[in-house]
């Protein structure tokens, strides 16, 4: 018998339109399986490609569904090429990956003990937060007043990043990238 939480689907893998020559690929999730997930923002998943395994965080598109990022070794394991159908399953991990934290935000965290303390009591999906926030910065300065800003206000207490919206549906400044013709 299936596993009822599993979410499976097919997608087509996209190139990008920028940068020119990525070796990555993307896909879009169906809406029908975008909306079993357990939110429209941010999700982790373990899943197959092609019966590749994987685990990875989808993002929003800003349109109420998700997408994945296919790296190259990915999508050559599962012996896929852009432009191929692809077939998927998905579910929400059993635990939440701990996120990568940035060195910026390392170095900073281990400059000041009582905001360590407090990221440390944070929850991966917390943490994941305000790594997005730091790391959706446009300019190097926004980015470095954003890291001691976090430090700051971590220090002082707070445990959530912002007040950002998280699926991209209300600011648009989450989106699929635009594949390429």
């Amino acid at each position: 018998m299936s596993d009822p939480a599993k979410i499976r689907f097919t997608a087509r893998l996209l190139r990008p339109a920028s940068p020119k020559g990525a070796a990555w690929t993307f896909l879009v999730l169906p809406a029908s399986a975008s909306a079993r997930l357990p939110t429209r923002s941010m999700v982790s998943v373990d899943g197959t490609l092609e019966g590749r395994r994987f685990q990875a965080t989808l993002e929003p598109d800003g349109q109420g569904s998700h997408w994945l990022k296919v790296g190259k070794a990915l999508r050559e394991a599962a012996g896929a090429a852009a432009g191929d159908t692809v077939a998927l399953e998905i579910a929400p991990p059993a635990k939440e990956p701990e996120p990568r934290v940035p060195a910026d935000l390392r170095k900073a965290l281990a400059g000041a003990p009582h905001a360590r303390e407090q990221w440390s009591s944070l929850t991966p999906l917390a943490r994941r937060d305000w790594i997005h926030w730091i790391a959706s910065a446009k300019k190097a300065e926004t980015r470095d007043r954003r890291v001691a800003n976090a430090c700051s206000m971590l220090a002082s207490g707070k445990r959530r990043a912002c007040c950002f919206d998280r699926s991209g549906l209300y600011s648009k400044g989450l989106s699929a990238p635009e594949p390429a013709s």
